[in-house]
């Protein structure tokens, strides 16, 4: 089964209708806490992640894939009981989302994971599966290659916020942003830089459980 994969596409510029109540929620690790906000322009993946932290889902499930300046994954269920050196990344709930694509991939970003395009080229999402963008600044230069290379245009606020706050606009297009952090990215840094293995899976197991908030 083909390990899936990540890629981000943040927005900073996409936050949901101003008229609803913004639906926020809580990832808690022994390492802190990361507060998150869900958009409504994604509304297939902020309603599947809703019932899935009201079902319980993630709680006891590892970020088990740290890219440091790049991102961190979770949520897949095979993780829970996962023994050390366990290859993780395969597992899901036993669905797909179709795509929202349309945020740029911040810093910052909460996009969903999903295998390669050679196995799924309409893009769609895995169920669970999750990564925050840590990333790394990037250039006018970089932002110019990847215009050209998949016929995006950037806006003025869009370049300056890759060029002032970074990310991975390399991953722009291909996978669904559907939140954004909101609080404790000094969290997602510190689970980017843990020890790992070859496969990037942390030596020390990161826990996480998630709750709705206010």
């Amino acid at each position: 089964m083909q390990r899936i994969i990540f890629a981000l596409c943040i927005s900073f510029l996409f936050l949901s209708s101003c008229g609803n109540k913004e639906q926020h929620a809580l990832i808690s690790t022994e390492m802190g806490d990361i507060r998150i906000v869900l958009y409504d322009s994604t509304p297939r993946h902020k309603d599947n992640f809703v019932k899935l932290v009201k079902e319980g889902f993630y709680d006891g499930l590892l970020f088990h894939r740290v890219m440091k300046g790049f991102m961190i994954q979770g949520g897949d269920p095979q993780s829970r009981t996962a023994a050390p050196g366990t290859s993780l990344g395969n597992g899901g709930p036993g669905y797909t989302i179709p795509h929202e694509i349309g945020a740029p991939h911040f810093r910052g970003a909460m996009a969903a994971a999903r295998t390669p395009d050679n196995v799924n080229p309409d893009k769609e999402s895995s169920g669970s599966q999750f990564y925050l963008v840590d990333g790394r600044k990037t250039t006018d230069a970089e932002l110019n290659r990847f215009e050209s290379m998949k016929g995006i245009k950037y806006n003025d606020v869009q370049r300056q916020l890759y060029l002032e706050k970074g990310g991975t606009p390399q991953l722009d297009g291909d996978y669904t942003v559907f939140g954004e952090v909101v609080e404790g990215m000094d969290v997602v840094d510190a689970i980017a830089s843990a020890q790992k293995d070859r496969a990037n899976r942390p030596l020390k197991d990161i826990t996480m459980t998630i709750k709705l908030v206010n």
